[in-house]
């Protein structure tokens, strides 16, 4: 099976890596883990003043500060990853990317907001589940 793990470095992101490592009937030593990491994009205003290979070092900084200890995490379980980093909409980020690397399955963490909190700041993971054809598995 092919899991994309989206994270973000957040304490979320480790609640979900904890409960995938301690649920060995899914997350197996024969699966395929694709991590993508999406770091928000610099604004237009601002990326204008950048040459570009400023400003793709600095995405690739961004993530690598997430993959960082998210990499040590899977060696200790012997999981074989494939990391990816994008910038933009996280959301659309992670469900194209779940379709175009032929996932069967994402998993993410959320991050508990309330129902209005998602309706005024949008949710990630509700974009996802909006947005993929694949299964999404949120972990609280």
């Amino acid at each position: 099976m092919k899991i994309l793990l989206a994270i973000d470095g957040s304490l979320v992101t480790k609640r979900m890596l904890s409960y995938a490592a301690a649920r060995d009937e899914l997350f197996t030593l024969s699966n395929d883990y694709v991590v993508v990491n999406v770091v928000a994009p610099v604004p237009g205003y601002a990326a204008r003043f950048l040459d570009p290979k400023t400003l793709d070092d600095y995405y690739r900084e961004e993530a690598e500060q997430v993959f960082k200890p998210v990499r040590s995490f899977a060696e200790m379980q012997h999981w074989k990853l494939r990391l990816i980093h994008a910038h933009g909409h996280a959301a659309e980020v992670i469900a194209a990317t779940a379709e175009s690397e032929h996932c069967d399955l994402i998993v993410m963490g959320t991050h508990g907001h309330s129902s209005l909190a998602n309706v005024v700041l949008g949710s990630v993971a509700s974009g996802v589940l909006a947005r993929s054809k694949k299964p999404v598995l949120l972990i609280p």
